[in-house]
Protein backbone atom coordinates (compact mmCIF):
# COMPACT_ATOMS: atom_id res chain seq x y z
CA UNK A 1 0.00 0.00 0.00
CA UNK A 2 1.32 3.46 -0.88
CA UNK A 3 2.47 5.67 1.98
CA UNK A 4 -0.13 8.38 1.35
CA UNK A 5 -2.93 5.80 1.24
CA UNK A 6 -1.83 4.40 4.60
CA UNK A 7 -1.71 7.91 6.11
CA UNK A 8 -5.28 8.57 4.92
CA UNK A 9 -6.63 5.25 6.18
CA UNK A 10 -4.91 5.51 9.56
CA UNK A 11 -6.18 9.05 10.15
CA UNK A 12 -9.81 8.08 9.63
CA UNK A 13 -9.47 4.63 11.22
CA UNK A 14 -10.27 2.75 8.02
CA UNK A 15 -9.37 -0.86 7.40
CA UNK A 16 -8.70 -2.28 3.93
CA UNK A 17 -12.03 -4.14 4.09
CA UNK A 18 -14.10 -1.02 4.97
CA UNK A 19 -16.42 0.70 2.53
CA UNK A 20 -14.87 4.15 2.19
CA UNK A 21 -17.20 6.59 0.41
CA UNK A 22 -15.96 9.13 -2.12
CA UNK A 23 -15.53 12.48 -0.35
CA UNK A 24 -17.23 14.52 -3.04
CA UNK A 25 -20.80 15.55 -2.24
CA UNK A 26 -23.59 13.71 -4.04
CA UNK A 27 -21.32 10.88 -5.14
CA UNK A 28 -21.29 8.12 -2.52
CA UNK A 29 -19.45 5.61 -4.70
CA UNK A 30 -16.63 3.55 -3.23
CA UNK A 31 -13.33 5.38 -2.77
CA UNK A 32 -10.59 3.57 -4.67
CA UNK A 33 -8.00 6.35 -4.97
CA UNK A 34 -6.38 8.69 -2.45
CA UNK A 35 -5.83 11.97 -4.26
CA UNK A 36 -3.25 14.67 -3.48
CA UNK A 37 -5.18 17.96 -3.57
CA UNK A 38 -1.97 19.86 -4.27
CA UNK A 39 0.13 17.52 -6.42
CA UNK A 40 3.50 16.40 -5.09
CA UNK A 41 5.03 17.84 -8.26
CA UNK A 42 3.80 21.26 -7.07
CA UNK A 43 5.02 20.90 -3.50
CA UNK A 44 2.07 18.95 -2.09
CA UNK A 45 2.83 16.72 0.87
CA UNK A 46 1.62 13.34 2.11
CA UNK A 47 -0.36 14.99 4.93
CA UNK A 48 -3.98 14.43 5.80
CA UNK A 49 -4.93 18.00 4.91
CA UNK A 50 -3.67 17.34 1.36
CA UNK A 51 -5.22 13.88 0.86
CA UNK A 52 -8.78 12.97 -0.03
CA UNK A 53 -10.52 9.76 -0.96
CA UNK A 54 -12.18 9.67 -4.37
CA UNK A 55 -13.95 7.13 -6.54
CA UNK A 56 -12.34 6.41 -9.88
CA UNK A 57 -14.78 8.60 -11.86
CA UNK A 58 -14.33 11.64 -9.61
CA UNK A 59 -10.56 11.15 -9.57
CA UNK A 60 -10.55 11.11 -13.38
CA UNK A 61 -12.70 14.26 -13.44
CA UNK A 62 -10.30 16.02 -11.07
CA UNK A 63 -7.34 15.29 -13.34
CA UNK A 64 -8.91 15.59 -16.78
CA UNK A 65 -12.21 17.44 -16.37
CA UNK A 66 -13.02 21.08 -15.99
CA UNK A 67 -15.47 21.36 -13.10
CA UNK A 68 -13.49 20.20 -10.04
CA UNK A 69 -10.79 22.66 -9.02
CA UNK A 70 -8.32 22.51 -6.12
CA UNK A 71 -9.98 25.27 -4.08
CA UNK A 72 -13.28 23.37 -4.14
CA UNK A 73 -11.54 20.10 -3.23
CA UNK A 74 -9.80 21.75 -0.27
CA UNK A 75 -13.09 23.17 0.99
CA UNK A 76 -14.90 19.82 0.75
CA UNK A 77 -12.03 17.96 2.40
CA UNK A 78 -11.56 20.50 5.21
CA UNK A 79 -15.23 20.14 6.09
CA UNK A 80 -14.62 16.41 6.63
CA UNK A 81 -11.63 16.98 8.90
Amino acid sequence: MKKHTQIYMNHFGYDISDYIPCELPNCGKRCVDVHHITPRSQGGKDTIDNLMGLCRECHHEVHFGTKLKNDYLKEVHNNKL
